[in-house]
């Protein structure tokens, strides 16, 4: 009986997205809301619904989410860089995005250590703080080098990876639900935003195709070789991060992974033939809507303890909004546009594995090199900054 729900929930988590596209496709409200929106909220329903016949509730269906987490990105990233514009991109620009990120998710991490420690009463805050910022400026990697380096205890390390997947999930429904627009909105350099978004891709801006085009015709027979061979050559160059990364420190280390990826779809990016793969963008961002889905149900809201971690639960809520409002404020004084003020802080505080599910909803393919750029460096600066934050707060 086990083996029967374990293969139906793998179709659920592939065939699921697919339903969900034609629904938007159908029926204007769902459209405007957006695939990923709407599976993110299908997915916490489901995940949190007491209807799976295996011990624990959230923890029922986690070895199917973790495979499939783990497959999806690594395939995905190949197949939306391989038609990305790279010739264009603003390294400048990115540079400053990459500073600031860091400097508000620092700054505001230490402020909330002064503010909320005393209130908190809680053994080892200065080690809360290092990890808040490891966490926020590499991802979950990091929390979890960070925890092993700080001695801190396990019930601490859980309650904050808990609230840290409740929290980042609202983070990111308050972006594709309303943040994107008003920040496109307030930043000077990002008024024309709309005006860019009906803008052809020829103009330099890359940008991703109506949701009425995206995933059309993918399975027609003209697409359906390209597809095939751009899925290849996904799992050739996927292929190669992993290898690489067992073979540099014997177990799957992201930092190699997704630097292998992003260099080797880069290089393949300039190559005729590859940018000929019409669909690949569209193969790519499928895995990331199946990727959205796993993520969502993953997301326990009944594992919230308030009376234990209510004062880390605040903690955890002012550094993800907190950092985000500081970036917003200091973009628009060093004229940092919103598309690279949101993604730079989607990469610091989700990782780059979150970065092509927001530039989809910018409707911005050119700003996921950035992203992926940023968050790496996050991940490569997480530990670093933590530890020593840590340290100065002790």
């Amino acid at each position: 009986m086990n083996y029967l729900f374990l293969i139906f929930w793998v179709l659920f988590y592939l065939l699921v997205p697919a339903a969900v596209i034609r629904l938007c496709q159908k029926v204007s409200f769902f459209g405007k809301v957006g695939a990923i929106l709407t599976l993110y909220f299908l997915g916490v329903i489901v995940g949190n619904l007491f209807i799976f016949p295996f011990e624990g509730a959230g923890a029922r269906i986690y070895p199917i989410q973790d495979i499939l987490t783990s497959l999806t990105i690594p395939l995905a990233m190949p197949l939306i860089l391989f038609s990305c514009d790279f010739k264009h991109w603003p390294v400048k620009k990115a540079l400053g995005a990459l500073l600031i990120g860091l400097f508000s998710v620092v700054t505001v991490t230490m402020a909330g250590f002064y503010l909320f420690g005393d209130k908190a009463n809680y053994p080892g805050f200065n080690k809360v703080a290092g990890m808040i910022i490891g966490v926020y400026t590499g991802g979950t990697p990091n929390l979890a080098a960070i925890k092993m380096m700080l001695n801190v205890d396990e019930t601490t390390y859980v309650l904050m990876n808990s609230f840290d997947m409740i929290v980042s999930f609202l983070y990111l429904t308050f972006l594709m639900a309303c943040g994107i627009r008003f920040f496109r909105w307030l930043m000077p350099s990002s008024r024309n935003a709309p005006r860019l978004m009906r803008e052809k891709a020829h103009t330099g801006e890359a940008l991703i195709e109506s949701s009425e085009e995206t995933y059309r015709h993918i399975f027609t027979k003209e697409n359906f070789i390209p597809t095939l061979e751009a899925v290849g050559l996904a799992i050739l160059i996927a292929g190669i991060g992993l290898g690489l990364s067992l073979v540099i420190t014997g177990k799957i280390d992201m930092i190699i992974l997704i630097l292998t990826l992003t260099t080797l779809a880069i290089a393949a990016s300039f190559l005729p033939a590859v940018r000929k793969m019409k669909k690949s963008y569209d193969a790519g961002m499928y895995l990331v809507l199946i990727f959205s889905l796993v993520v969502a149900s993953m997301v326990d809201i009944r594992s919230i303890n308030l009376t234990e971690g209510m004062w880390l639960l605040i903690y955890i809520t002012f550094a993800i909004f907190g950092s985000l409002l500081l970036q917003v404020g200091l973009g628009c004084i060093f004229k940092i546009d919103a598309d690279t003020t949101v993604i730079t802080s989607v990469a610091l505080i989700n990782s780059p594995l979150f970065v092509p599910m927001i530039a989809d909803s910018m409707k911005n393919k050119k700003i996921i090199i950035t992203g992926i750029t940023i968050g790496v460096i996050g991940y490569a600066a997480g530990n670093y900054l933590g530890v020593l934050v840590a340290q100065l707060l002790g």
